[in-house]
């Protein structure tokens, strides 16, 4: 038993002890997302304070995703021809300084609710170049052979951050105000920023580039027709954009299921977040521990956050609230992590900044649309509809991937097995 545990553990940190360029990412990245995460907190709270608007709360969302929404899928395109890593820096410093300045409005007390919205749109045109660049830029870290195990550890930094970052939010919001936190994440991104800047570029694994003389909108387009025509990748996207669409909208939810569902503060807000990042970072390091891409984890994932989430819905009680979440975060990180790996995996280096921006489109492109229709749901059958909406949609998503990906089995695809 000792044995097996241990060589589950050695498997799962395998790509922080091999390879130095990631641990400077990894641990830059764990002090910037728990800044990033008291800021969304504190952003959606701010909104909260500013306009009592359950309705409110999803319009911020459409500002901060509307942009990818729009421009998502070219992206990857232009992240396919470029440096990432100097591309990445560049994206971390418009970040820290969009941070900077809400922090001075939010501390001057001159912050208005359009302002807010504002940065938010400015910080969704900057994930557009962001976040496929982060995607693909992993394998370049780690190579082909140890990417699952970092995508699942880049998962467990991602939730570890959510736990620490939306506990320290909710202290500081009560005590000092949203500013400070705001002000906290500007000065995060340094962390990241100077893990880049520390990298030895000689170490990083080759990737083959897109260099094809072609324009953005030909690029796009072949990103987007090969994920079509892959039936995995196809099974796999379209799963997400469901589940994304209606089922994880957090941002816009835990607030108001908060204020208005459980009539608490910002101190319960924190530690409701904090425990469903508990939930995910359990989720991700599981996922790290598999050291390769399962399409039966995937799924897995995908149900039991469906199921979850209807249960979620009819919760009045903190501690009830509390442990439905952790088992929603450990379920949302299984499915995520077990989705980024599948895609990776079956897409070839010179498109798979383009694959990574049609997922990211597909999670963050649709969230203006789902806040939207959360926040909709929330404001005419409270959080007990939104849930319920949410959990049935991605209930029968989850079915959809289950028959789709059983059919790729039958026929002999890498469905059954995605590495």
């Amino acid at each position: 038993m000792s044995i097996g545990i241990g060589a589950a553990s050695e498997r799962t940190f395998r790509s922080l002890r091999r390879h130095r360029n990631y641990r400077l990412y990894f641990f830059g990245q764990v002090v910037s997302i728990s800044g990033t995460w008291m800021q969304n907190v504190a952003q959606a709270w701010f909104i909260v304070q500013l306009t009592h608007s359950a309705l409110a709360v999803g319009l911020l969302a459409a500002c901060q995703f509307g942009p990818y929404a729009l421009a998502g899928l070219f992206g990857g395109t232009l992240v396919d021809r470029l440096n990432q890593r100097r591309l990445l820096m560049v994206t971390q410093t418009a970040f820290m300084l969009s941070a900077a300045t809400l922090a001075a409005l939010a501390l001057t007390a001159h912050a208005a609710v359009w302002e807010v919205y504002l940065l938010a749109g400015v910080n969704g045109i900057v994930t557009i170049f962001d976040t496929p660049a982060r995607q693909s830029f992993t394998i370049q870290m780690v190579g082909r052979d140890e990417l699952p195990n970092a995508i699942a550890l880049n998962s467990s930094l991602f939730n570890a951050s959510r736990i620490v970052g939306p506990a320290l939010a909710g202290v500081l919001i009560a005590v000092a105000g949203v500013g400070v936190c705001f002000l906290i994440n500007s000065l995060s991104f340094l962390a990241v920023i100077g893990a880049l800047a520390l990298m030895h570029e000689s170490d990083l694994f080759p990737v083959a580039r897109d260099v094809l003389k072609q324009s953005v909108w030909r690029g796009a387009r072949e990103g987007v027709a090969f994920a079509w025509r892959t039936p995995l990748l196809r099974t796999v996207l379209l799963m997400m954009l469901f589940i994304a669409t209606i089922g994880i909208n957090f941002n816009v939810l835990l607030p108001l299921v908060t204020s208005a569902t459980l009539h608490s503060g910002p101190a319960v807000f924190g530690l409701l977040s904090a425990l469903f990042g508990a939930g995910a970072l359990a989720g991700a390091l599981t996922s790290a521990s598999f050291g390769r891409a399962s399409a039966r984890a995937l799924l897995t994932g995908a149900t039991i956050f469906s199921a979850a989430e209807l249960v979620l819905g009819p919760v009045r009680l903190v501690w009830a609230a509390g442990i439905v979440l952790l088992v929603v975060g450990f379920a949302f990180s299984l499915y995520t992590s077990q989705s980024n790996s599948a895609l990776q995996l079956n897409t070839p280096d010179r498109l798979r900044a383009r694959v990574m921006g049609i997922y990211a489109y597909v999670f963050f492109g649709t969230a203006p649309l789902g806040g939207l229709l959360a926040g909709w749901l929330a404001q005419i059958g409270g959080t007990e509809l939104a849930f319920f909406v949410a959990g049935g949609v991605s209930l029968a998503a989850a079915l959809y991937g289950r028959l789709g990906l059983a059919r790729q089995t039958s026929r002999n695809t890498p469905a059954a097995a995605p590495a």
